[in-house]
């Protein structure tokens, strides 16, 4: 099968940063697809893996962490799909990646795409709506219909977690919220994505916050969350809660202390890297999530398709997302379409 990886980590600009060549055609374990990939979208993790984690020697390491497509053979234990099934999924970062022709994966980390989507803008819901479903219900412990009177503020929201946790939350709690943008066109982008506020994270938070009469609960950081981390701690709540995703430099959690302030990190692969009793939650999450995109209740975070796969359209890709001047979320077509 074709598919494209890397044989060593490195920077995007090095002639060989991505290569297409043939793979074999993956086996599948009892409990797994093995799709035939319509779609991809390109995340943050990406480019993280791409440039920081080598591959074994001698080996060309397969990345991508997104995907849809159609159900090609199913493993011996599997119940929740059939062959032929339309799917998208977020994948698993301890197995290949979804920059290939075929893939395999734990159906218990898996979705029904939602039917009003194509492959690629299918694509772009997964990875990002684990996460922001995981930072509202799983670590804010919020419950649907919960959050009258109370607000969450996310910082870096016009990116692709923070484009559908701003749904997500309007769609499905009564919390406010207040957005950070910067730009013009990704001010309007969290506006239509239903935020209350939007406020600009290059100035100072904690003052704009006052102005806006508003003190957090809760607050989703999503980028550079070492430069804004005192001010989170100045203009949240007593009490409050801080969700982290990034990789920050390290935190002076000491000075949560007198606030008596949570912390907590939100990482969507933990389920299946460690294989937890509750990892079909992301099951039942991604299904819940094609329905609420099927009945207009979300909309498409996809700003951009890419084209179909390739070396050249995959790197363009990464190129963008390390611009840090992404809005919403990337996709790409895959071989097949």
């Amino acid at each position: 099968m074709k598919a494209i990886g890397y044989t060593k980590a490195g920077p995007i600009d090095a002639v060989d940063a991505l290569v297409e060549f043939d793979a074999p055609e993956p086996t599948i374990g009892d409990n797994d697809l093995l799709v035939e990939v319509r779609g991809i979208s390109v995340n943050p993790v990406d480019t993280k893996v791409r440039e920081k984690m080598a591959p074994t020697e001698g080996e060309t390491k397969i990345i991508g962490y997104d995907a849809a497509g159609v159900v090609k053979h199913v493993g011996s234990k599997v119940s929740l799909f059939n062959v032929g099934d339309e799917v998208f999924y977020a994948g698993d970062l301890t197995r290949a990646g979804t920059n290939s022709e075929l893939h395999v994966v734990d159906e218990r980390i898996v979705g029904k795409k939602p039917s009003s989507q194509s492959f690629a803008n299918a694509a772009g819901l997964p990875l990002t709506s684990i996460t922001a479903w995981e930072m509202l219900f799983d670590s804010f412990a919020l419950k649907e219909g919960e959050g009258k009177g109370k607000s969450l503020l996310i910082i870096g929201a016009a990116g692709g977690v923070g484009s559908i946790l701003i749904q997500l939350a309007k769609a499905l709690t009564d919390l406010t919220v207040v957005a950070t943008a910067s730009r013009e066109e990704t001010r309007e982008w969290v506006k239509k994505m239903g935020a209350d506020h939007v406020i600009d994270h290059r100035e100072p938070l904690p003052q704009q916050m006052q102005e806006l009469g508003i003190e957090p609960e809760y607050v989703a950081s999503l980028t550079a969350s070492d430069s804004h981390f005192d001010a989170i701690i100045e203009l949240i709540k007593p009490r409050g809660h801080v969700v982290l995703i990034d990789d920050p430099q390290p935190l002076n959690i000491n000075a949560m202390k007198t606030k008596a302030l949570s912390f907590s990190w939100e990482f969507m692969f933990t389920r299946s890297m460690f294989k937890t009793e509750d990892m079909i939650e992301q099951h039942h999450l991604l299904n819940r999530v094609a329905s609420l995109i099927d009945e207009g209740k979300l909309i498409s975070t996809v700003t951009r398709n890419m084209g179909k796969i390739s070396v050249e359209t995959l790197k363009e890709a990464h190129v963008l997302q390390e611009s840090g001047r992404s809005c919403g979320k990337n996709v790409l077509e895959g071989y097949s379409q």
